[in-house]
């Protein structure tokens, strides 16, 4: 794929000409509390503006930003992604585009602040070595037809092993529709529930406790909390305690 093809990344229906002052009005210093939650939390994440078709924003947690420095990307925009995304990461960037677009196209205005769409995709370090990022996109403003003017991203290291687990989820709903990339279609799926000793083995594992210390904690064996992390480590289809935090905190579970 070419830089030329950066045009892709910006669906037609989705093309802003222009903003009425009233429009305008409504983002009035809107970007400080965003620079605020970045720094509190040092949370990776970046605002794009549609109108501009680049970014408005770019927090300063390197993670995302490959070496460069977060006013490099910012200039950079969507050519951030022609330096640093592999090619066939980059050919499912623009089908997620497209399948993102189609998806709002049919949804009412009214609901289309409510919905986070999210996957994973690879980005090339600045030693060369490629990480799997997973990446969450939520509109924050629309224009007055309802085409999405700013939205905000928000990045973290993958729990998954492959590109792609595109999903979607509106707040408040306890579903989440996952893309079936080989059938090219939606489905439905109920959100994962995690049981009280599920999350409390979680929360004893954030804290750094091993399997006799959580074992001591909750007044089980460690063979209990053996059984416990297994099934728990089935049911969110990971393999070890550290996927398992990643997954839950990615996907608010806990």
């Amino acid at each position: 794929m070419k830089e030329q093809d950066l045009n892709s990344f910006f669906d037609s229906r989705n093309t802003i000409y222009g903003m009425t002052d009233e429009e305008r009005s409504k983002i009035f210093d809107y970007l400080e509390p965003i620079k605020a939650f970045a720094r509190a939390t040092y949370t990776s994440l970046y605002v794009i503006d549609y109108l501009v078709q680049g970014f408005e924003f770019v927090s300063e947690n390197p993670l995302f930003l490959c070496g460069n420095t977060a006013e490099e990307v910012l200039e950079m925009g969507y050519s951030f992604y022609f330096k640093h995304v592999p090619e066939a990461d980059l050919e499912l960037l623009l089908k997620i585009n497209i399948i993102g677009f189609d998806f709002y196209e049919k949804t009412a205005l009214e609901d289309r602040t409510h919905y986070t769409i999210s996957y994973d995709f690879h980005l090339r370090n600045q030693e060369g070595k490629l990480i799997l990022i997973n990446q969450k996109l939520t509109p924050v403003f629309l224009t007055s037809s309802g085409k999405i003017w700013k939205a905000i991203c928000i990045i973290s290291l993958s729990s998954e092993r492959k590109a792609g687990n595109i999903k979607i989820h509106k707040n408040g709903e306890n579903k989440v529709l996952k893309y079936n990339l080989e059938l090219n279609h939606w489905e439905d799926s109920k959100k994962i529930t995690l049981s009280k000793r599920d999350k409390e083995i979680l929360q004893f594992s954030t804290r750094g406790f091993t399997i006799n210390e959580i074992a001591e904690a909750l007044f089980i064996s460690p063979d209990t909390v053996k059984f416990h992390r297994r099934k728990l480590f089935e049911k969110l289809e990971v393999t070890n305690i550290s996927e398992a935090i990643a997954y839950v905190t990615s996907n608010k579970l806990i």
